[in-house]
């Protein structure tokens, strides 16, 4: 198992956010990462590399132009409105609901910033953009190396991704690693690629980004988004639109859910999967499925995501790994490297 680590995700560290109508401290937070890699050197599994030379024409397969240049500039135009911007980090207040404009672009930074995201809870920090990119480098570095011969390789950084959109940011996400991996395979020559979304919350911005297309299916296993973050999409009669029709799945279960209900699910998305024959395998890798998650609602045992990536590696397809959700911070180093262990075991 090759892990390509982003050094510098500890440039995004988030003060606040806004949950349940009060600003808290993040539940995303460097740590996270952290433990990971600490668990990962403890075990020995595989060798852990930086990512390779890396150009931003990756990011704008999958991101709009304006919104990249948004988020590179963003938070020199936040501390420009007032220096003692410096000490606090910038969270959107308005938001263009239906029937309000989107295609014209404000002059005022906090329409912008607004205009580019979707929720209250993602703060945009003085490192969030060079934390962000070095994080897309790792997922298309990945994506290289399996076309290089590697079995399975595996994307640690952060900020996740699996909710940026193409043009918006939120959830703690702001470019989307999972779709950069999946697209830069498809670039490289591979017929269809599949994209397993396996975090507690639904991958909003993996399914918007790729909903129109055939050579991307896209499946996700999450909360019901009828009482679950992030809501507004994860049905299951969303089945993807125009040539994409049939190639976007989503698996909702309730609260509470347990790995018997949970493995079920994984192994209705494997068959979905390998029904349309993909050449590679990405899986937005969440973690927050687990018993102990302060934001979640599933109840994994530590133990079962052992079996989560024995399941994965019996797909029989070259795999990429990104590191997306997970906020039961002592316990996700563990969680994370027993799915990449079980991986591992199985595939051989």
């Amino acid at each position: 198992m090759l892990t390509l680590y982003n050094d510098q995700h500890a440039l995004h560290h988030g003060k606040t956010e806004m949950f349940r109508g009060e600003l808290v401290p993040c539940f995303e937070v460097p740590a996270r990462a952290d433990y990971v890699l600490q668990e990962l050197k403890r075990r020995g599994l595989g060798t852990i590399e930086a990512p390779g030379a890396f150009d931003d024409a990756a990011i704008t397969r999958v991101h709009a132009p304006r919104y990249i240049e948004f988020l590179r500039l963003a938070w020199a135009e936040w501390v420009a409105l007032d220096p003692a911007n410096a000490q606090r980090d910038a969270l959107p207040s308005y938001w263009p609901i239906r029937g309000f404009r989107s295609d014209v672009l404000p002059a005022s930074f906090a329409a912008r910033m607004g205009l580019f995201s979707f929720d209250a809870g993602t703060p945009l920090t003085a490192g969030t953009w060079a934390a962000a990119r070095a994080g897309a480098a790792c997922a298309f570095t990945a994506a290289r190396r399996l076309l290089q011969g590697e079995r399975a390789t595996f994307a640690l950084t952060r900020p996740p991704g699996h909710h940026a959109g193409a043009d918006f940011f939120g959830g703690y996400c702001f470019l989307n690693n999972a779709a950069i991996a999946a697209q830069t395979l498809r670039d490289a020559g591979v017929q269809r690629v599949a994209v397993l979304d396996i975090d507690y919350h639904h991958g909003n911005g993996t399914q918007a980004i790729f909903y129109e297309r055939a050579d991307v299916q896209f499946t996700s296993i999450h909360g019901d988004p009828h009482t679950e973050y992030p809501y507004y999409l994860g049905y299951a009669d969303e089945r993807g639109a125009g040539a994409g029709l049939g190639f976007n799945h989503n698996l909702p279960l309730a609260r509470g859910s347990d790995f018997s209900a949970w493995r079920a699910a994984l192994h209705t998305a494997l068959q979905g999967v390998a029904a349309v024959k993909p050449g590679a395998l990405v899986v937005s890798l969440g973690l927050d499925t687990f018993v102990g998650d302060p934001i979640s609602g599933f109840t994994l045992q530590s133990a079962d995501y052992l079996q989560v990536g024995a399941d994965l590696a019996r797909a029989g397809l070259p795999t990429v790994f990104v590191f997306e959700g997970g906020y039961a911070v002592a316990e996700v180093g563990v969680n994370a490297v027993n799915v990449l262990e079980g991986f591992a075991q199985a595939a051989g």
